[in-house]
C-alpha cells in the first residue's frame, strides 16, 4: 500500500541531507524524472555499484562498457521501435496519464485483486467500466494509446538514432567479439552498468521511475543443450527464497519460503534459470535489503514476453510504494542473437566441438535499475519515529553508509590530535568526515542522521592514554579503543 505521507517526509529529508536533489534543473523549475545525486547519495550509489561488481565478478561475469546511442536499425531489430511502449490516456484538460497506473491505483484503493490488463483496448474498457477519473478528478477522454518510450536523436546530420532504453541490446551486439575473447567456450557471462533513457510521460515515483537512470544488466550465454546440470545451480540449490508463484497470485495467496531445489522442481524451466534467480536474490541481499521485505514473483502467461521461456521479478516491499519491481530475471532463449543476425546479415553462432556444429547460444538475463535499490535502502532504513524531537536516523547497513566514520574533537583545542587521526583513517580508504562545530551531542545527531555508523571522539584523556571513544550509531554504546588499533577496529566492524 502506497504511503504518500511518508514520501512527502522522505523526499525533503533526502534533499536537505545531500542524498538526492531535484527534479532537475531546479533553478529552471525542474523536469520530472531527472535527479541529481548529492555527495551522500553519490557515495551510497557507488557502494551499491561496487557490490554489483563484486557479486558478478565472484560468479565469473566480466564487465563491459558499450555506447549509449545506437542507430535506428539496431532498435528495429530489437523490437524497441515497434513495441517498447506505455499505455497513455488524456483527461478533459489535456493532461496525460499512464492508463495502467490509474487502474492499479484504483484496484489498490478498492482492494481489487484481478490483474491489470496489458492491452490498450482492454485497459480502455476497464477504466470506463469503473468510471475512473484522473487524479485531479477530470473525466478521461478518448481511448488508451501506445506511446513509444524511445528518445530520438541524430548522429551527424542525417543518421536517425536513439538513446538506449536499457543496456542489454548494446551488450548483445559484440557477441562475436565475446566468443573470440572467451575462446569460443560456453558458458560465458558479461555485465555492464551504465545510463539508459526512457521518455516516460508522467514519472511520479522519485528514483523508482526516471527518464534518465543507471541500469545494471548481466547476460549469461549458454549452450541450450546444457541448461540443466549447471554447476551454479548445484552450489545454490539449498538456498531459501521468498516465492510468489503465478498460481499463488491467482489464488490470492502471500509469498512463502522455498528451497531453490523445490522451486526448480515445481515452477522453473531449467537449472541455469534457477541459478540466475538465486543469483539475483543474492545480489539484493548483498545490498542489505532484508529477506522479510523481498519476494521473487513469477510472471503470468499474459505478462511474460513472447520470447521468454521463464520470467520472474525480484520485488521489495517499500514503505512508500508497497511491493515494487526491482529486478527482472529472464530466459531470453536465442531471440536477441537471432534477431540481430537476421537484420545485420552477420552470423551470430559459435562452433561447439562436442556438437560438431555451430549453435546460437541462449541468454539468461538479470536486469535492474541501480537507482531502485538505492531508493529502497533510503526508504526502508529512514527512521522518522523521533522526528518531532529532531532525532531522525538513517539506519543504513553499516558498510553501505555514505560516511563510515565521523572524527569529533571534544573541543577545538584538541583539533591537532583529532586531525592526525582523521588523516590516518582517510589514508586507508575508509570514508571519514571531520566535524568540530557545535556541542558533541549535536554532532552525534548530525552523523546518525545521514547514517554514519561510528563516531570517534578525541578527548583530553586521549592525550594521556592515546585512545579514543568510538560510539555506535544504533546501540549508542561507547568503547575505548587505542589509536594504534583504530583502523583495524573500524575495518573489522565494517566487514
Amino acid at each position: 500500500m502506497a504511503d504518500d505521507k511518508r514520501l512527502k517526509t522522505l523526499a525533503p529529508f533526502l534533499q536537505v541531507q545531500g542524498f538526492v536533489w531535484g527534479p532537475e534543473p531546479e533553478i529552471y523549475g525542474g523536469l520530472a524524472g531527472f535527479y541529481t545525486y548529492g555527495p551522500n547519495g553519490t557515495l551510497l550509489k557507488r557502494r551499491i555499484e561496487k557490490r554489483i561488481r563484486d557479486v558478478f565478478a565472484k560468479h565469473e561475469f566480466f564487465e563491459v562498457e558499450t555506447p549509449t546511442v545506437l542507430p535506428k536499425p539496431v532498435w528495429e531489430a530489437s523490437g524497441h521501435l515497434g513495441g517498447f511502449t506505455d499505455p497513455l490516456i488524456k483527461d478533459a484538460k489535456g493532461n496525460v496519464y499512464r492508463a495502467d497506473h490509474l487502474l492499479e491505483e484504483y484496484y489498490e484503493k478498492h482492494n481489487i485483486t484481478e490483474p491489470v490488463p496489458l492491452k490498450a483496448d482492454e485497459l480502455s474498457k476497464a477504466l470506463k467500466s469503473y468510471d475512473i477519473k484522473s487524479p485531479a478528478g477530470e473525466v478521461l477522454v478518448g481511448g488508451v494509446i501506445e506511446h513509444n518510450l524511445m528518445m530520438r536523436t541524430t548522429i551527424g546530420t542525417e543518421h536517425e538514432a536513439y538513446n538506449r532504453p536499457e543496456t542489454a541490446t548494446a551488450t548483445y551486439l559484440p557477441f562475436l567479439r565475446y566468443a573470440e575473447h572467451f575462446r569460443k567456450k560456453l558458458p560465458f557471462g558479461v555485465f555492464q552498468i551504465g545510463k539508459a533513457y526512457r521518455n516516460e510521460i508522467s514519472p511520479r515515483q522519485h528514483l523508482v521511475r526516471m527518464r534518465e537512470f543507471t541500469q545494471a544488466e548481466a547476460q549469461l550465454f549458454i549452450d541450450p543443450a546444457k541448461k540443466d546440470g549447471h554447476r551454479g545451480y548445484e552450489e545454490k540449490k539449498d538456498v531459501t527464497l521468498p516465492v510468489l508463484s503465478w498460481k499463488a497470485q491467482e489464488q490470492g495467496k502471500p509469498f512463502s519460503f522455498m528451497k531453490l531445489s523445490e522451486l526448480r522442481e515445481q515452477h522453473l524451466g531449467s537449472d541455469v534459470y534457477a541459478y540466475g534467480l538465486a543469483l539475483a536474490y543474492e545480489l539484493f541481499l548483498s545490498f542489505g535489503i532484508p529477506s522479510s521485505s523481498m519476494r521473487v514473483r513469477q510472471h503470468g502467461p499474459d505478462e511474460k514476453a513472447f520470447y521468454a521461456a521463464d520470467a520472474w521479478d525480484v520485488e521489495v516491499n517499500l514503505p512508500t510504494f508497497g511491493w515494487t519491481e526491482m529486478c527482472g530475471v529472464h530466459d531470453r532463449t536465442d531471440y536477441d542473437l537471432t534477431q540481430h543476425a537476421k537484420h545485420s546479415g552477420k552470423d551470430q553462432t559459435v562452433f561447439v566441438e562436442e556438437h560438431g556444429a555451430h549453435i546460437t547460444p541462449h541468454v539468461l538475463e538479470i536486469a535492474f535499475g541501480v537507482d531502485r535499490p538505492v531508493y529502497a535502502l533510503l526508504d526502508l532504513f529512514y527512521d522518522e519515529k523521533d522526528e518531532a524531537e529532531g532525532k531522525t536516523t538513517l539506519k543504513l547497513p553499516y558498510a553501505l553508509a555514505p560516511v563510515h566514520v565521523a572524527v569529533l574533537p571534544l573541543v577545538k583545542k584538541l583539533s591537532e590530535p583529532a586531525q592526525n587521526i582523521y588523516q590516518t583513517l582517510l589514508s586507508t580508504g575508509i570514508t571519514v568526515v571531520y566535524d568540530e562545530s557545535g556541542a558533541i551531542g549535536k554532532r552525534y545527531l548530525r552523523a546518525s542522521t545521514i547514517g554514519t555508523p561510528y563516531c570517534v571522539t578525541v578527548d583530553y584523556d586521549t592525550l594521556e592514554d592515546n585512545a579514543v571513544t568510538v560510539r555506535d550509531r544504533d546501540t549508542e554504546a561507547q568503547e575505548r579503543v587505542p589509536v594504534a588499533e583504530l583502523v583495524a577496529y573500524i575495518q573489522n566492524k565494517l566487514g
